[in-house]
């Protein structure tokens, strides 16, 4: 006869630390105790492992290791967890309007060839651990049942061309697709966090979505930016630690031109840092090991924003070229001290 599990047997297994795999199989659960499940295992968890009948691969993975190899590895332990971080940071972006429809993808370096990645056309806020799929740096396809998304491409490039890039997001969060749209970098020196944690955000010029040109212009871009806009599309950013931080650059992006959108919409000049203060944060990015283009430059270079504010610009006249303002000021102390010297002589008389 089947057991079946109450509320009651689920809340007295989780008291004594023990998980669902200690319930069996063919246990019937009660619906109260299907809900005390869900509510206790992280969002877009699945209850039980997948059943694969697949041994765990031996040896180091790759691209070129054999399909059982790979299938296997696709359902490792550590696979199975990096799906669910998955699934979450694409509901997350669903639920707050970064994406709509099948928009956005993300993806995240697992060996040193091969990457597990969103599916095409699927909703980011309805995902499902086994929706993902394995991909090589090339994006041929290596597990899962649903095809790659058609963006990989970008991600791979990405990937290759930043060796600390682990984690890749790209998604449509409004306010930095305005910018994106308009051609408008964000500008600079207003906000800690975004100095921080991102800084200066470039455009990539528009080229259509999936195609090796668009992953390239992107990726031309990201050995000092770790966040870019795409001309006419949305943003993309990368992360050196997981999944999750490169979402949370997403997020930071899109508050950050919101703030500077209401900012501009309230009739007074945008106020901004001075260099000194800029400096100072740049030096607690460097210390976290993030990247920035603006390292070594001086403080009277920092916090130019071109179309938001005049630039600043540290030129020095090339040896031996005269300063005609300096020309100017020297010349007329001059002539000043010559009429002085007149004027007393002919007091004297």
């Amino acid at each position: 006869m089947k057991k079946i599990i109450s509320a009651k047997d689920v809340e007295a297994l989780l008291r004594q630390g023990k998980t669902v795999d200690a319930i069996t199989a063919d246990a019937i659960l009660t619906p109260s105790a299907k809900d005390l499940l869900k509510s206790a295992q992280p969002r877009n968890a699945v209850v039980t492992k997948p059943a694969t009948g697949l041994s765990k691969p031996v040896g180091p993975i790759s691209s070129t290791s054999s399909q059982s190899d790979l299938d296997a590895f696709f359902f490792t332990e550590e696979l199975e967890e990096l799906k669910v971080q998955i699934c979450d940071v694409g509901r997350r972006m669903w639920e707050r309007a970064y994406v709509d429809g099948n928009g956005g993808n993300i993806a995240i370096r697992v060996a040193d060839d091969l990457a597990l990645c969103t599916p095409t056309l699927v909703s980011k806020g309805f995902m499902k651990p086994a929706d993902l799929c394995l991909v090589d740096l090339e994006g041929d396809q290596k597990a899962g049942k649903k095809k790659r998304t058609s963006e990989i491409l970008m991600h791979l490039e990405i990937m290759k061309r930043q060796p600390k890039a682990k984690a890749t997001a790209h998604c449509h969060p409004p306010h930095a697709t305005a910018f994106a749209v308009a051609g408008v970098e964000p500008p600079t020196c207003m906000i800690p966090e975004i100095e921080v944690f991102i800084g200066k955000v470039p455009i990539a010029p528009y080229r259509t979505p999936g195609t090796p040109e668009m992953g390239k212009l992107v990726a031309d871009l990201v050995d000092k930016h770790n966040t870019v806009l795409m001309g006419n599309h949305g943003a993309v950013s990368w992360s050196h630690q997981n999944v999750e931080d490169a979402y949370f650059k997403m997020e930071i992006l899109e508050a950050y031109c919101r703030y500077i959108w209401v900012a501009s919409q309230l009739g007074t000049p945008l106020k901004t840092m001075n260099p000194e203060q800029l400096k100072d944060l740049l030096n607690i990015k460097q210390n976290l090991g993030i990247p920035d283009s603006r390292f070594g430059l001086k403080e009277c270079e920092l916090c130019d924003n071109e179309e938001w504010r005049p630039g600043v610009m540290c030129a020095v006249p090339p040896k031996g070229e005269v300063n005609e303002t300096n020309k100017d000021s020297n010349a007329e102390s001059a002539v000043q001290a010559i009429t002085e010297q007149i004027m007393a002589k002919l007091g004297g008389q």
